[in-house]
């Protein structure tokens, strides 16, 4: 069984570049612009010897309308066809009303998922995860998805509960 991530969290956080750099691809738009991506993307990627599947979503704000709210939609489907989901919040811009909502969300599903600070660059990494402990999923995890601080460990959490590849098992 490959595993399906999924990342999810408010516009602008840092999702596609982390699916881009993560697929090793350039297939998920990136910008400065809100909404860039509207449906969910997947993309394949590998890592210490497991495969496992991505998706990247649009942003969630939880005050949706018109195509947000499709957008948003997409997101929570993602959540229920994933494994694991990765929430990503802002590290510069602190804890929000949104990422409240998205947290209450996955709690409720029950779903394996992990808080994941990104835009750490600048940040002390205990100060991003004392700023998300109000979310009550556990300690943040701080990476710099733009410059791949922290990806190994996130991986490796992400990534724990499944085998390597068949291929890869010695």
């Amino acid at each position: 069984m490959v595993p399906v991530i999924a990342l999810v969290g408010r516009p602008n956080v840092g999702k596609s570049t982390l699916f881009n750099r993560l697929t090793r691809t350039r297939d998920a738009i990136v910008g400065d612009l809100s909404g860039l991506t509207r449906d969910r993307q997947y993309g394949e990627a590998k890592w210490q010897g497991r495969s496992y599947i991505l998706i990247d979503t649009g942003g969630i704000s939880g005050d949706e309308h018109g195509m947000d709210e499709k957008m948003a939609e997409q997101s929570l489907l993602a959540i229920e066809e994933a494994d694991v989901v990765l929430f990503l919040v802002d590290a510069k811009a602190g804890f929000t009303a949104a990422d409240q909502m998205i947290g209450e969300h996955l709690r409720k599903r029950n779903k394996t998922s992990y808080v994941v600070a990104n835009k750490v660059d600048n940040i002390d990494p205990d100060m991003a995860r004392a700023e998300f402990a109000p979310l009550g999923m556990g300690d943040a995890i701080p990476v710099a998805g733009a410059h791949g601080r922290g990806i190994t460990q996130m991986l490796e959490i992400a990534l724990r509960d499944f085998p390597k590849d068949a291929d890869e098992v010695e």
